[in-house]
Formats: structure tokens, C-alpha cells, sequence
């Protein structure tokens, strides 16, 4: 925040007019649906320069104005520039390590500069200079996966088929080996050709789809592992084992496909929450529309139960919102008339009228969507590595194993049928699925856990750091307080009475959206004054806000601001010490110079705050709360929070003391989202404490979109744990291989078994990362 105190609204227009609000660049944005997929051409216009252009002198932070809201990024792969942008639903994939086969395929199209996979959302996204659609889906066909326009009713259907379809393939499977296992009790010989046809029926859609994958440039896949072990088998006459590989093989896809769809189950309710019509009141009639049609401006009436199908202002005069799916709070809320409520919030106990405030495709659903998806590319660091890791792993392994066929038969004359079978079976081994599938697998239910409670966390990096702050920079106005301060005391100077006071005070400070000047303003309604507004208003930078009123001027100061000719007598000084000491926030009204008297406001601290600092502390990270506000107030503050603090800082300081901070520690910084950006960025990691609104979100590395503090050790409970489970599924994944790899060379284990150290442990480390949704991070639970 704004560590000079109070500034006023005199942001250009050109600053602050788009829902970006110079975030980076301004992009001027075309779109056309076709058949083959949605594109998206970008073109990049340079921002206008954002300028704070005055402040108010109390040294008092506010969560309304500014324009640095560039969003850090942390660790985020450079991004190819491109012209446009296509984009499709894909229908086929069934486990993350699909999605690397998907954007190998896509990158193999010349002239495809940029393919990306967003594996919660079920979308492939394409950069290219030209339009390759056309080429893309044949490629993603050729190689086994299903492409849909995302404005194609298909796209909005869900994928997911019932169990006992998608289980029907192996369930015949089962059959046939359970009767070529009957058949082998009576006949050997008529046994074996039995097992060597349920290999061939099992193996028919594999080598199928090893094929696609191979001549869309993923030789490697599990799938060529598979059929080179299963054929290897039925040429040295494991006729049993080569089917029993190809059955565990599938029920560990079977396995593997369900534990995924879990995982993005939360993203899936999240979409579902919006419906698809919407009851449009035009010329007193009501009408079903297609929510598709609604724009900025239309009246909708939402039905008791109902929810809201965009994001809307409430025309009625009160009705009560369940926002949990959002939000994650239990409670229903109150909204009054003229208040916002999001999309996907469900009106519980009426039936009201809204108006509709957001663009198609604009809405707060829509928002929380997109970045999902763009967090998505921001991997973590050990998940970008384990990715390098198995391109190279898989050929490495695939060696190995041929030397282990080759190297003791020509070498030591050793039986080949022996080593040809300890190889094969070190083939299935060394497949990376489940180390590749252990890291995001467990981000991505991890994301959707904190989606589910109101947290919006941007990608695997943000996530791992979250889990190493040790300590947390927090902002005062509007993060540790509601930022909706009251006047407590008017004290008028002999000569002037207390509304005098404020309609001196009240004519500089109109229309003003800065907290303090809404808490004059508001204080000399209640009072009957009769508010004026000035002339000539102008903010001093650092000092205060001044205007003429009947030709007198006004100016309202901070007391540390006030010059040597206007200084306070010790009287007085004594008076604003005392209510510092109070925790309050002291103006004071000069005219002409001449002391009117001083005005006193104090802002209520959240009602989570002492719990959110005391589970701080037990999760032993230190707090520190940063603040533009004067000392004495800040004090106050700081000792019913049992926190350390930092008061007085201009703009520049709080920065510099969030990188001192950083310097020993890691280091959370959490604002509102705006003010706060340039001491974020300086931070380990930024938390955005907000609504949802563009801004915020933009802002930081993370958001909570319920406005509660608890949820700041919620999201590193999460963190920690998710760090947890994926030291938990890597250990499972490669140990699992060195004992079976040892195992295996020594022949001890069979393929059977190496399958089992294959799929099973993919499954088992999918299942492991399913856990996170269910994980108990209430603020409650250490």
C-alpha cells in the first residue's frame, strides 16, 4: 500500500479505464469460432506510464488507487511470441503424461511455435504466425486424441463415461484369461494358444496407439514399452506372463485414468457451477435466454436456489447468497442493493432481480478459470526438471535393458531366453510414468483443493514456495483491518465547534474514494453538515489535501507535515499523542492557517486476525506488519496482534524492508492486491487479499478471494503438504524401481511383477496425490 497515506482519485483515465489497469501492456484482442477451434489474434500495444499524481499527508495506507499491478512471476517459462492463438477441448486423455504426447504431436506441425496442454481444464492451446488448425487436429487425431471447438456443444458435455464402460475392455480381459487359465488346466498345449490370443486381443489397441505415438515423435511412451516386452514374451514362450503384463497393464491405465479424473474433479464442479440459461426480464416479460446472450445492462431474476449464471448487481433491496463454491465460506451473506455478487453464487432464500455487470466470458468463474489454466504453466522447478529428466531416462533404460540381453549371452555365454526375459522385464521397470505423473499430479489436485477454499494459488511454483516462508510482511489498511475506518473523535479548537470541523474537512475530502476521506465524508452526513465542495482542490504530495472554501483556504494535514509556521501548540500535540496512543489515525483542519481542530478515525481490526497471527506462530513463521500509518497508531495495532512492526514508511521504504527481510528469510508480503504490488514483487511470494477483482488477482502470486487472514496458514498447510506427498510419490516411484531392478537382474521377480513396479506404482502415486483434495488445512488443524 500506499505508505504516503491518503491519495485521492486523479488517476487518468487512460490509467486505470481497462480491467487490466497497465498490467504489463494493453492487448487489443480479435476472435473468430470456427469448426476446427477457437483463435485468438494478439496484438501488443505499449502501456500508458501509471503515475501516482498526490497523496494525503497522515501516513495512511489505503487499498484503492494505484496502477502497478504487473504480476509476478516466478519461475515461469519464456513464451515463444507468436501472432495467434487456437485453442480446443481435448477428449482421450486420461493422465497428465498424455498431455506431453499431445504437445509433442502439436509441435511436430511446422510452423507451431508454442503447444500447451492444460490438463485441468482439458484444453490444448496452439501459438502459431499462421492458421494451422486444419494441421493440428490431424496431428492430434493421427496420434489417438479427439480435438472439439471450445464453443462446440461437445466441448461442454463432460468426458467422463460411466465405470463400468470404461472398465469394459479389461473386465473382457479378465474373461478371456480366466478361460485360457481353464483351458491350460486341460490342455497345455491348447492353453497357450489361448493365452497367446488374449495377448494379441489385449495388445491390439496398445501397439495401435505405440504406432500413433511413434510417428507423431513419442517413441518412448509406455505404450511401445509394452508391446516390445509383450511380443519379447510370446517369442520365448511366457505366453502367461505376456498376458498377464497386458491385463495389469490396464487396470493400471483403468486406475490411473480415475485417480485423474479425481484430481480434476474440483476444476470440473467449478465449471458446472454456472448454468446454462438465464431468465431475462425485458419490457416487464420474462424470457429464457441462453446465458451466451446476456450482456452488461440486462435485468435477470434468479430464482430461489437458483444460481447466478454471470456475474450481476443486486437490484432488490437485501437477499442472502450462499458463496461457498467459491469462497469456500459456510454462511450465507448478505448483500444489500447495489452490491456485486459473482457468478456461481447460489440466492438461498428469495427470488431477485440483478443487473448484469460482466462481459460474456468476463465473469468471476471465467476469471478463476483462466488462471487455473495460467497457473498451470508456471511449473515448479522439480517439476521442470523430472520432465528433462525422463527424456533422457527412457532411452538410457531402453540401452541398459538391450545390453542386458546382449552382454551376457555373447559375452559369458549365458542361456539368451533367460536374459532376453530379464531384460524385457527391465524394459517394463524402467518406464518413467510413474515419476514423471508424481509431481503434477499432486499440483493439481493441490490447486483444486485451494480453489474449492478460496484460494487461488498461480501454478506449481507459487505452490512450492508457499510451503518455505518462515515469515510474512503484512500490509495494515484493508489486510489486517477491514479498511473501513470511523471517525471517533472531532476535537474543535476554541472559537470553532466540532461541525465546523467537518464541513472544513469534508469540502476538500469529497469525492474522494481514499478510506479516510469516505470516513469524513460519512461522519458529517451523520452530523447534518451541509458538505460544499472546495475549489481548487489539489493533494501536496506527502503532506495533505487543500482547497478554498468562500475564498479561505483549507488544508487538511497529517500532524508530522505541518510546517513550522502552523505547528501545534504543546497543548495539542499532547492531545494527538494521546489518541495515537490509542491506536487512531489524527488529521488536522487548518484555515488560513489557524488550527480548526483535529479529527480522529481508528479501523477495526478483521475478526480472524489475533487467530490467523496465533496459528502463525505455532507454524513457527514470524510476522511483521508494514504500515505508512504513524507509530503510536501502528503500535497500538502491532500489540493486540503480538506482532512485530514498521511504521511511517513512504513507498520506497516498505520495498526496502520487505528485500531486507528477504535477504535472511523467506519471505510472504500480503496486501490488497493494488498498492502493495512493488513490495510483492520484492517478496518471496505475494498474497492478494480481495474479492476476486481483476486487479487483485492479477497481482500476486496467490489470492484469497474470501478476504480471510486464516486462510494465509491454510494455503502454507497445503503447500506443506503437497511438498509432502511429492517427496512421498517420488520415493515410491524410484524406490520401487531400484528394488525391482535388482529383483529383476538377479531373477528373483518376473514380468508380472515389473508391471506391477510399472502401473502400479503410477497408480498408487495418482492415488497418493488424490489425497490432497480431501487434506484437513482448516485453519483449525495444525
Amino acid at each position: 500500500m500506499t505508505k504516503h497515506a491518503h491519495q485521492h482519485n486523479k488517476h487518468t483515465d487512460a490509467c486505470c479505464s481497462s480491467s487490466q489497469c497497465c498490467s504489463g501492456h494493453t492487448e487489443n484482442s480479435t476472435h473468430s469460432h470456427t469448426k476446427s477451434g477457437h483463435s485468438h489474434t494478439k496484438i501488443d500495444k505499449s502501456d500508458p506510464e501509471c503515475e501516482d499524481e498526490h497523496h494525503h499527508g497522515h501516513s495512511h495506507e489505503h487499498a484503492h488507487e494505484s496502477c502497478d499491478i504487473n504480476a509476478p512471476v516466478s519461475n515461469v517459462e519464456p513464451e515463444k511470441v507468436a501472432q495467434q492463438r487456437f485453442s480446443w477441448k481435448v477428449q482421450g486423455m486420461d493422465c497428465p503424461s498424455c498431455a506431453q504426447k499431445i504437445e509433442t504431436a502439436a509441435l511436430k506441425v511446422t510452423g507451431v511455435k508454442q503447444a500447451k496442454v492444460l490438463f485441468a481444464t482439458e484444453k490444448l492451446v496452439v501459438d502459431a504466425d499462421s492458421d494451422l488448425r486444419a494441421d493440428v487436429i490431424a496431428a492430434i487425431n493421427s496420434a489417438g486424441f479427439e480435438l472439439f471447438d471450445l464453443s462446440s456443444p461437445q466441448s461442454k458435455k463432460s468426458t467422463k463415461q460411466s465405470l463400468l464402460k470404461e472398465s469394459s475392455f479389461v473386465i473382457v480381459l479378465a474373461l478371456l484369461m480366466a478361460i485360457s487359465w481353464g483351458v491350460e488346466f486341460i490342455d497345455p498345449q491348447a492353453g497357450r494358444t489361448a493365452f497367446i490370443a488374449t495377448t494379441l486381443i489385449g495388445l491390439f489397441p496398445i501397439v495401435k496407439k505405440a504406432l500413433q505415438l511413434i510417428r507423431n515423435g513419442t517413441p518412448f511412451a509406455i505404450e511401445t514399452l509394452m508391446s516390445v516386452a509383450a511380443i519379447g514374451a510370446l517369442f520365448i514362450n511366457a505366453t502367461e506372463e505376456a498376458a498377464m503384463v497386458i491385463l495389469l497393464f490396464m487396470i493400471g491405465e483403468m486406475l490411473e485414468s480415475y485417480a485423474a479424473g479425481r484430481a480434476r474433479r474440483g476444476v470440473s464442479a467449478l465449471m458446472a457451477l454456472v448454468p446454462e440459461e438465464a431468465t431475462l426480464i425485458k419490457e416487464g416479460k420474462k424470457q429464457t435466454i441462453p446465458v451466451s446472450q446476456l450482456r452488461p445492462g440486462d435485468i435477470i431474476e434468479i430464482a430461489p436456489g437458483s444460481r447466478l449464471p454471470t456475474d450481476a448487481e443486486l437490484i432488490s433491496a437485501f437477499a442472502s447468497f450462499d458463496e461457498s463454491a467459491l469462497t469456500g465460506e459456510s454462511v450465507p451473506v448478505e448483500r444489500l442493493q447495489g452490491e456485486k455478487v459473482a457468478a456461481g453464487c447460489l440466492s438461498v432464500d428469495r427470488s431477485v432481480q440483478m443487473k448484469v455487470v460482466s462481459e460474456q466470458g468476463q465473469n468471476a468463474i471465467d476469471r478463476i478459470l483462466q488462471l487455473i489454466e495460467e497457473a498451470e504453466e508456471r511449473r515448479a522447478p522439480i517439476e521442470r526438471f523430472i520432465d528433462r529428466f525422463s527424456r533422457y531416462y527412457t532411452p538410457a533404460i531402453m540401452l541398459f535393458s538391450a545390453l542386458v540381453i546382449i552382454v551376457p549371452p555373447l559375452l559369458f555365454s549365458q542361456p539368451w531366453e533367460t536374459w532376453i526375459y530379464r531384460g524385457l522385464t527391465l524394459l517394463l521397470i524402467g518406464c518413467p510414468c510413474a515419476l514423471v505423473i508424481s509431481t503434477p499430479a499432486a499440483i493439481t489436485s493441490a490447486l483444486a483443493a485451494a480453489t474449492k477454499r478460496g484460494a487461488l494459488i498461480k501454478g506449481g511454483a507459487a505452490l512450492e514456495q508457499l510451503g518455505t516462508v518462515n515469515t510474512i510482511a503484512l500490509d495494515k489498511t484493508g489486510t489486517l483491518t477491514e479498511g473501513k475506518p470511523q471517525v471517533t473523535d472531532v476535537v474543535a479548537e476554541a472559537g470553532f465547534n466540532e461541525k465546523e470541523v467537518l464541513t472544513f474537512a469534508s469540502s476538500v475530502e469529497i469525492g474522494s474514494h481514499h478510506p479516510l476521506a469516505k470516513a469524513i465524508i460519512n461522519k458529517a452526513q451523520d452530523e447534518g453538515v451541509l458538505v460544499v465542495e472546495a475549489e481548487d482542490r489539489k493533494a501536496l504530495a506527502g503532506k495533505g489535501i487543500e482547497g478554498y472554501l468562500n475564498s479561505q483556504h483549507i488544508l487538511v494535514s497529517a500532524p508530522s507535515q505541518l510546517s513550522e509556521a502552523t505547528s501545534l501548540s504543546s497543548q495539542w500535540q499532547q492531545e494527538v499523542a494521546r489518541l495515537e496512543d490509542e491506536g487512531k489515525t489524527v488529521v488536522i483542519v487548518l484555515k488560513e492557517s489557524q488550527l480548526v481542530g483535529i479529527i480522529a478515525m481508528q479501523d477495526t481490526l478483521r475478526n480472524d486476525a489475533v487467530e490467523s497471527m496465533k496459528l502463525l506462530k505455532e507454524m513457527n513463521i514470524n510476522a511483521v506488519m508494514l504500515t505508512g500509518d504513524n507509530p503510536r497508531a501502528a503500535a497500538a495495532i502491532a500489540k493486540k496482534l503480538g506482532m512485530d512492526f514498521r511504521a511511517g514508511l513512504l513507498p520506497e521504504d516498505k520495498v526496502t524492508s520487505v528485500m531486507e527481510i528477504s535477504k535472511m528469510h523467506n519471505t510472504m508480503m500480503v496486501g490488497d492486491g493494488i498498492n502493495d504490488a512493488p513490495a510483492m514483487k520484492a517478496a518471496t511470494i505475494g498474497v492478494a487479499m480481495g474479492s476476486g477483482t481483476d486487479v487483485a488477482l492479477e497481482t500476486a502470486d496467490a489470492a484469497l478471494t474470501h478476504n480471510r487472514l486464516t486462510g494465509l496458514p491454510e494455503i502454507i498447510k497445503l503447500s506443506r503438504a503437497t511438498r509432502k506427498i511429492i517427496r512421498e510419490n517420488i520415493t515410491i516411484a524410484l524406490g520401487l524401481k531400484a528394488i525391482f531392478l535388482v529383483t529383476s537382474l538377479l531373477g528373483i521377480t518376473g514380468l508380472w511383477v515389473a508391471v506391477l513396479a510399472d502401473s502400479g506404482a503410477t497408480a498408487l502415486v495418482t492415488a497418493n496425490a488424490v489425497r490432497l483434495l480431501r487434506v484437513k488445512i482448516n485453519a483449525s488443524n495444525k
